[in-house]
């Protein structure tokens, strides 16, 4: 899980912030320009994963990326950034968490090559708490920057928003694995429509990628593409940067305040799953006075991290009641059960090859969980890969460390 943004900044001239509010890319085109789909597309109107709307929101060469991703501290390898880019912000048809018709978002990268055949990347995307933080929406995000770097390189890139984030209506379900898997899943089916309407076709062997949050939301995908969640997609890979896979123990560590920013994680962590399944019948059984009163509306997806960061004491003691923290630390009963299911997030085996990367100066997310996803892998008969980036690592930097080995690995699937 992260809240960081990526720390450089780019110009007009030069780049754009990755780590602040979103400004236009420059490139070859404009961005948020409409755009109406041709051409067939892959499912009826009505059905998940089929596209509402595209708009572009970014048009670049090869060396406007290259520039992008120099300024935003990722060194890809020689030779990786290969072709300009078109991305559009999808709105795709899914379903929430109790099962009802919705709407999300994504975005959509592909190069600007020859190829009519592409295989896709689902990139699958950290904490956050602002809607408008993600790379649909954001020219700025540090997940945008990704997409583009895969795109460049020669892939299809799909990176859903979630539910609720982006130009989605309502709240996001933070950490529900049913959601997740379901937004990840019907945003692959969009992108296949869409590449199919531009005259274009996707392999059915999908590389599944993901940081922080999104680590195990990318076991949780491949899990469900191997048992045949989708008719037409299967993983080929599946890489993880510096996933949270223990909920149970990284949210007891939040409780003790033992993490960078504990404090915001678990009151994201709890009104969210207030929200899904009700860990209180009022803010006042699990927050302290005065910010129970107003903890509920911080987490409305409407709210910068930095905003929310400010309206918060510096320590989960100081925000929670002792009862609750006791909760949380030895979870009993529902919540239990609730946390158990993304626990068990490695506790199977893929068929594809598993690489997961760590740091072991990540002060958010501690090496340990991918340590322990590996341990659950192994346990299942699955082989694996765990790589230390470093002890002078954070959290944000492991991605950046990360990204071209991914790159790289996910071309020699062939």
């Amino acid at each position: 899980m992260t809240l960081k943004r990526l720390p450089t900044r780019l110009t007009a001239a030069g780049a754009l912030a990755l780590a602040c509010a979103a400004t236009v890319l420059t490139g070859t085109g404009h961005a948020d320009a409409p755009h109406t789909l041709t051409g067939s597309v892959a499912n009826p109107a009505t059905a998940r994963g089929s596209v509402v709307s595209a708009t572009q929101v970014a048009d670049l060469s090869a060396r406007d990326v290259a520039a992008l991703l120099q300024q935003a501290g990722i060194e890809p390898y020689a030779g990786q950034v290969r072709h300009g880019v078109r991305a559009h912000r999808i709105v795709y048809r899914t379903v929430d968490p109790q099962g009802r018709p919705t709407t999300a978002s994504a975005l959509v990268a592909v190069p600007e090559n020859s190829a009519r055949t592409l295989r896709a990347v689902s990139w699958l995307h950290g904490t956050e708490v602002f809607r408008g933080e993600v790379a649909s929406v954001n020219d700025a995000s540090a997940d945008r920057a990704t997409a583009l770097l895969f795109a460049s390189s020669g892939f299809a890139v799909s990176a859903p928003d979630y539910l609720g984030l982006g130009t989605g209506p309502g709240l996001h379900p933070y950490g529900d694995p049913g959601a997740t898997v379901t937004a990840s899943v019907d945003a692959l089916r969009a992108t296949r429509a869409f590449v199919r309407g531009e005259g274009r076709a996707l392999r059915p062997d999908v590389a599944v990628a993901g940081f922080s949050q999104g680590g195990p939301a990318t076991m949780l995908v491949g899990r469900a593409l191997q048992e045949g969640a989708d008719p037409f997609f299967r993983p080929a890979a599946l890489t993880t940067v510096a996933g949270p896979f223990h909920l149970s123990a990284f949210e007891a560590a939040a409780a003790a305040d033992r993490l960078d920013r504990s404090p915001l994680y678990l009151a994201y962590f709890t009104t969210a799953w207030n929200r899904l399944y009700g860990l209180y019948d009022s803010p006042e059984q699990a927050f302290r006075a005065p910010y129970a009163d107003r903890i509920e509306t911080l987490f409305d997806g409407n709210h910068t991290g930095a905003q929310i960061a400010e309206a918060l004491p510096a320590t989960s003691k100081e925000l929670f009641t002792e009862e609750f923290l006791r909760s949380v630390r030895h979870p009993t009963g529902e919540l239990r059960r609730r946390l158990r299911a993304l626990d068990t997030a490695c506790d199977w085996r893929p068929d594809v090859p598993v690489h997961l990367f760590h740091a072991t100066g990540d002060r958010d997310v501690p090496v340990a969980h991918s340590a322990y996803c590996g341990s659950r892998l192994a346990a299942a008969g699955a082989t694996y890969r765990l790589t230390d980036v470093g002890k002078d690592a954070d959290h944000s930097t492991t991605v950046l460390r990360a990204l071209p080995d991914v790159v790289r690995e996910f071309h020699a699937l062939g």
